[in-house]
């Protein structure tokens, strides 16, 4: 059985400061328009769970539509890294990954309606650790791979650096740590920063 490990695309989700909320509204009505209601969106790309293309913090790099699919489809492992503030290597060394070559980080335990005031940092010696081990996707269940206020955005950098996309705004309030088949699959928009996704994993 597939478990959604989405977030509800809805009026008032949290989203970044200052970044463009996301709303959904009715444009035309089926009585407007004699046969259909039709809807459209307005939203940051960053908003709830979606992948940050390389392209978001690097202007010379890949953009949303360029990347290869294969990366957000197949096994991955989850790991519980619930109460931690640092994230690193050394912390990750003891799990096996069970060959996987994505691997999500778990952070928390409560849902939340609000975007947090903080969140556990992920130390710079992590990207080449997951490198080593073959994974190509890092995913967090959290809006940034980086600390809220960063501007050098450094664990984005060296994630690519190591061949490692990012996939962020995860819910895994509902899962257990292990290994699963993963599909996140990102909108195919020319041009763009990042995508959401409709992320969803199923227990191996």
């Amino acid at each position: 059985m597939w478990i959604d490990i989405t977030q509800t695309m809805k009026k008032g989700m949290p989203n970044w400061p200052g970044d463009t909320p996301f709303s959904f509204e009715v444009g035309y009505t089926k009585q407007q328009t004699g046969s259909v209601n039709i809807g459209r969106i307005t939203t940051s790309l960053h908003t709830g769970t979606h992948v940050d293309a390389p392209f978001h913090f690097n202007s010379e790099a890949e953009t949303i539509e360029q990347l290869d699919i294969n990366t957000y489809i197949g096994d991955c492992y989850i790991v519980s890294c619930v109460g931690e503030e640092v994230i690193t290597a050394e912390m990750l060394s003891s799990i096996d990954f069970l060959g996987a070559k994505r691997v999500l980080l778990k952070t928390v335990n409560q849902p939340s309606e609000q975007f947090p005031e903080k969140i556990p940092v992920i130390s710079p010696d992590v990207a080449s650790f997951l490198k080593e081990r073959g994974v190509i996707l890092l995913g967090v269940d959290n809006p940034s791979v980086d600390p809220l206020d960063s501007k050098e955005v450094s664990a984005h950098h060296a994630l690519y650096e190591n061949g490692i996309h990012i996939l962020e705004g995860l819910d895994l309030i509902e899962v257990t740590p292990g290994l699963y088949d993963l599909i996140a699959l990102p909108l195919k928009i020319e041009g763009a920063d990042g995508s959401p996704v409709r992320a969803v994993v199923r227990k191996k």
